[in-house]
């Protein structure tokens, strides 16, 4: 099996992440679906202290933030690194308000995917 493929972990310290093993039990799905999503660019994990974790606010009660996958297809097909795909939906944007992330746990996916689209050009 392929190594998963980590982002740096360029998230502020006090991020809160999730392990994967323990996301695959939250999630109700297992830990090989959750790492074949990572390799398929679906999620982006970074490993903090020695485990492989996935940023806890790209899920909610439902799983996986709705949206967040296409935009991270968006990103990819716009030339982002995973490392600054996830600094980019963590980092303030002045035109949303607030953070990527926090527009898509909002139900504004569609704006996010918007500025994505619009970096791409």
């Amino acid at each position: 099996m392929s190594s998963i493929p980590l982002a740096e972990d360029v998230l502020d310290a006090d991020s809160a992440v999730i392990p994967i093993s323990e996301l695959a039990g939250q999630v109700g799905v297992p830990v090989s679906k959750l790492q074949q999503m990572v390799r398929d660019g679906q999620l982006i994990a970074l490993r903090r202290d020695r485990e492989v974790c996935v940023p806890a606010d790209f899920v909610d009660e439902s799983g996986v933030v709705k949206g967040l996958t296409g935009t991270m297809t968006v990103l990819s097909d716009a030339g982002f690194t995973r490392s600054e795909s996830l600094r980019w939906l963590f980092t303030a944007d002045e035109s949303l308000p607030g953070r990527p992330i926090d527009a898509l746990r909002g139900n504004r996916g569609t704006e996010v995917k918007r500025r994505a689209q619009a970096m791409a050009f």
